[in-house]
């Protein structure tokens, strides 16, 4: 991977195809990024099956987490989703923001906001919508959003510094956002981290649990709490396309860990608490 423009690109490619794929496609996968495994592994999704609103013809099965259900969303608040993909997320948060409600999906893939917005009018929902937009440069005004939730869609953003402070912005005073990602404990080797599919498949584009965890405190958000992790075991049948066997002991053997985690952060409700204030 060269550049951001062609990381963008590539994503933007990868999910195009993975908005016309069958969920037990994607679930073959990592991250969907591609067939790359010779059994269906549910490798990182987590069961959306028991939540109030989930639509099954929304969910991909691209996610790391439940962000949703540890969000803290009330009856009327907006809620903006990033990387919202086809809308399991956003139809999860609608159910608990209600009717009075706004739940926003922002996704920079056009194949994705189409599926979205077909299944929204499948639903008959009036205040779920969804814009085509670069979370980076969120096509949201300042300060609009109660709560912001995202599943696993920042390990695909080159500058994952900006989106926290794009986040901070569109948050208002005393927001918070819930957002599962993907992080690592210890370093990649070179060559699942020089891969394309590997970028796509949300590993190769993740950094260090605590320096992602750092980029949020030095943009201003407070009461960081990690509300859930969980290990992600990638099969060998897919690291075998890019590790040959010692590459493969090797792994297993250096401590390195790739982790879905789930963290919670408020904007403070007093101004002139972030890096440009309120």
């Amino acid at each position: 991977m060269e550049n951001s423009d062609q990381m963008k690109d590539l994503v933007k490619q990868k999910y195009s195809e993975i908005a016309l794929q069958d969920k037990e496609t994607n679930l073959a996968s990592c991250c969907g990024a591609g067939g790359c495994s010779t059994e269906v592994y549910n490798i990182m999704a987590d069961d959306y099956t028991t939540l109030e609103g989930y639509n099954p013809e929304a969910d991909l099965g691209l996610g790391c987490g439940l962000p949703t259900q540890f969000a803290k969303i009330k009856a009327g608040d907006t809620v903006i989703d990033l990387g919202s993909g086809a809308g399991n997320d956003c139809f999860v948060a609608r159910k608990e923001a209600g009717e009075d409600g706004r739940v926003i999906g922002i996704d920079f893939t056009p194949a994705m906001i189409e599926k979205a917005k077909a299944n929204t009018q499948k639903l008959g929902l009036s205040n779920v919508e969804f814009r085509l937009g670069d979370i980076e440069h969120l096509p949201i005004s300042s300060q609009m959003a109660d709560v912001i939730v995202s599943n696993c869609v920042l390990n695909l953003v080159p500058n994952k510094d900006q989106v926290f402070k794009e986040m901070y912005r569109v948050l208002k005073p005393g927001g918070h956002f819930s957002i599962s990602d993907v992080v690592l404990i210890g370093e990649l080797p070179e060559a699942l981290r020089n891969t394309a599919e590997m970028y796509a498949g949300c590993v190769a584009g993740a950094i260090q649990k605590e320096t992602y965890l750092e980029l949020i405190r030095a943009n201003g958000f407070a009461n960081l709490t990690l509300q859930k992790e969980k290990a992600i075991q990638i099969p060998d049948d897919i690291l075998s396309n890019y590790l040959d066997a010692a590459g493969l002991e090797q792994w297993k053997a250096g401590g390195t860990g790739i982790f879905s985690i789930t963290v919670y952060a408020e904007k403070p409700a007093a101004c002139g608490c972030g890096p440009e204030g309120c």
